[in-house]
């Protein structure tokens, strides 16, 4: 029922020209916790919770797609090992306020998270081949194309044993979402579409399903195809 309640929501929202702002315009109205959805303990902690039941160790990299001003990262950054913490945004102001405002400046010089500021996933940049790669409420904002483009250039950097989560908006029947990405836009997607983007780009693909997400984003594991 929530979830059809948030999407009805952002729907009239959008017909009204009344989404929110994005960019530091968005930032500065909403606040970066609000930015990137609230509900800021809840889902910061499942994500990391939900993680490392599926094995992250210390000294694993974990690749944040989408980290925002680090929702969950301040909780991988704390677990992992300096260096292993990578994180991915296209907003820089995010990535400040994050590790000003919610990671702190001791903790960032002794964990030594890396960021790239991306908006084209340009994960070529990183410094090492994540293990896990996690992107959380990114494809509920993204056009197929830049999802596509996600999946493509994930595989290219990912280690060949690694394992990508990935959460989206679930419909029984395709829809049609909006052209252009929105950070506080709506798209979904069937299962079968989210399948379809990862095997054409490499991935096998197991659907999860439900995680215990609030409003109810479902999860899908990706792993790289072997040849």
């Amino acid at each position: 029922m929530l979830k059809h309640t948030y999407k009805r929501f952002i729907n009239k929202l959008r017909l009204r020209g009344r989404v929110k702002p994005e960019g530091e315009e968005g930032i500065r109205q909403l606040g970066h916790r609000q930015y990137v959805g609230g509900m800021w303990e809840e889902i910061g902690r499942l994500q990391y919770e939900y993680i490392l039941s599926q094995g992250l160790q210390p000294s694993h990299v974990l690749l944040d797609i989408a980290c925002g001003s680090l929702r969950s990262g301040v909780h991988f950054i704390n677990y992992l090992e300096p260096g292993n913490y990578q994180g991915v945004e296209k907003e820089t102001e995010l990535i400040r306020l994050g590790v000003e405002d919610e990671l702190g400046a001791e903790t960032n010089a002794a964990k030594k998270p890396e960021f790239v500021i991306s908006e084209g996933f340009e994960f070529s940049k990183l410094s090492k081949q994540p293990d896990y790669a996690l992107a959380q409420s990114l494809f509920t904002h993204l056009p197929p194309a830049l999802i596509e483009l996600c999946f493509a250039n994930l595989r290219q950097v990912i280690k060949e044993d690694g394992v990508f989560y990935a959460t989206f908006h679930e419909v029984k029947k395709a829809r049609k979402n909006p052209d252009q990405p929105h950070a506080h836009g709506y798209f979904a997607y069937t299962r079968r579409q989210m399948g379809e983007f990862g095997t054409s780009n490499g991935w096998q693909a197991e659907y999860i399903g439900d995680w215990g997400h609030p409003r109810h984003q479902v999860m899908v594991r990706y792993r790289p195809a072997k040849d």
